[in-house]
């Protein structure tokens, strides 16, 4: 197989303010069959066009991070305290949905910050000819606004966590107390695109989560692991699902066991198979772990990504990366009939973009004990998808919008009509204080969606990615460009 040539990053434009540690492309994916498996990479590479957030940024090896200069507090964030103060987060994956929400939160608490990033959501955009509804700014620009802002530095490490000589370096260097671990192929679909995206669906976060388990073991044995999983690993059994265990009795014995899981996608199962390394992990080398299966995440805005137009999260619609209540907010924002899933009975836990950063708080302040593998799942409401078109057809409305939703066939393998009651009392004991979803958050979604509307392109709503057609041959992204 001809690889495309390789950047030499270490030539790349040099700001004195701003630092980023990437690796060696050559050595950083685990050997030869590595290499194939990974090259979702190359695609963008090959054409010598880098993400932004590389621009004026000095690439190298050391220092490790970031230094933002000349930048003074103007605003104080709603919320900002210093209840962190002294325990240091890592965050993987801190560039993307979940991860850049949570970034400024537990920053905004006064917890010391690191983001370690890839970049490589980014690239997927590129990758599939999409983009997020709300106009991201490279991650060099958002951390650098965020210091403006508040005062606060996040430190950032540029690279991928499959290659472990860059993951030791980012552990020495920073010193983490807890590692929020997002940094994961997320999508469902793209996972069932094809072949090459399957495997690298599962190599990348299944090697990238024992890579983060091996720099613990070594390096920050005392760190407290949080990972966030998915209430997918469970599936829909037609029992309640509890919290990560259940207790049954057999012929006569009863024991305490892993809740079963039932996983509907190569993402899912990658998921499943974490939790399994996760919870040996914790019993060979004690390390401290929770974790999180979490629902469907909506929303876009928290009190720190609302600050100013730099720190925006990201707002995906796409057939690949949008979720539900999401992409059923945009496409009611363009006139686009609401695209519900066969008989639209499927029904799975939610939560607000606001408490996902919550409870990841609320992890970290109440960790795991040593050698301990908890389980928490981590949602607050569930909703069928009928019952989302229904409110978002009612929140439009309101609004002088109309909606219409339309049955489309279904491309997934999933019951469609099902028993679905989920456990869910652990984070609430810690403290949680959920934002149910309202009429004021739909209209929130809905207005942010019509403001941004001219972004959308129509022509990546409708869902293209089949699970029984997923084959050998790589699927080409014909783009509407």
């Amino acid at each position: 197989m001809n690889l495309p040539a390789q950047p030499d990053f270490t030539k790349s434009a040099s700001s004195s303010s701003f630092t980023f540690l990437v690796p060696s492309w050559s050595e950083s994916f685990c050997g030869c069959s590595r290499v194939v498996m990974r090259t979702p990479y190359f695609s963008k590479w090959s054409c010598g066009k880098q993400p932004d957030a590389f621009e004026n940024a000095r690439v190298c090896m050391a220092p490790r991070a970031t230094v933002v200069k000349d930048a003074s507090p103007v605003v104080v964030p709603s919320g900002s305290s210093d209840k962190g103060k002294g325990t240091k987060v890592m965050i993987i994956g801190g560039d993307g949905y979940c991860g850049w929400a949570t970034a400024l939160h537990l920053s905004n608490l006064g917890y010391e910050v690191a983001i370690v990033d890839s970049l490589i959501r980014r690239l997927f955009d590129e990758q599939l000819g999409t983009q997020t509804l709300t106009p991201i700014a490279s991650l060099k620009n958002r951390v650098k606004k965020w210091k403006q802002l508040s005062g606060k530095q996040i430190s950032v490490y540029v690279g991928d966590i499959c290659d472990f000589e860059f993951l030791e370096d980012a552990f020495k260097s920073f010193d983490p107390q807890a590692v929020v671990h997002y940094g994961e192929q997320r999508s469902a679909p793209y996972s069932m695109m094809d072949r090459s995206r399957a495997v690298f669906t599962q190599h990348n976060n299944v090697i990238g989560t024992m890579n983060v388990l091996f720099a613990i073991k070594e390096f920050a044995n005392d760190c407290h692991l949080v990972k966030l999983g998915t209430m997918g690993e469970y599936g829909t059994p037609n029992i309640d699902i509890e919290e990560g265990f259940i207790t049954i009795t057999h012929n006569g014995r009863t024991d305490t066991l892993p809740y079963p899981k039932q996983a509907s996608s190569f993402y899912h199962l990658s998921k499943v198979h974490d939790s399994h390394n996760i919870a040996f992990a914790c019993k060979a080398w004690k390390i401290r772990a929770t974790d999180l299966n979490q629902g469907v995440v909506y929303g876009v805005s928290t009190p720190e990504t609302s600050l100013d137009v730099e720190l925006i999260n990201r707002l995906d619609y796409d057939g690949v990366f949008g979720t539900a209540l999401n992409r059923f907010c945009v496409q009611a924002a363009v006139g686009h009939p609401l695209t519900v899933y066969g008989k639209g009975g499927q029904t799975r836990g939610y939560l607000d973009i606001r408490d996902t950063v919550q409870c990841i708080e609320l992890a970290i302040a109440n960790p795991a004990k040593p050698g301990e593998f908890r389980v928490f799942n981590q949602f607050t409401e569930q909703f069928s998808v009928n019952d989302l078109a229904r409110v978002v057809t009612q929140a439009g409305e309101k609004l002088g919008i109309e909606v219409k939703a339309i049955n489309v066939p279904n491309p997934r393998v999933e019951a469609e009509e099902h028993y679905y009651n989920a456990k869910h009392t652990k984070l609430g004991e810690l403290g949680l204080q959920p934002h149910l979803l309202s009429d004021a958050l739909l209209d929130s979604l809905l207005n942010f969606a019509v403001i941004y509307k001219d972004r959308v392109d129509m022509a990546q709503i409708m869902p293209t990615v089949s699970w029984k057609k997923a084959g050998v041959k790589p699927v080409t992204v014909a783009t509407s460009l």
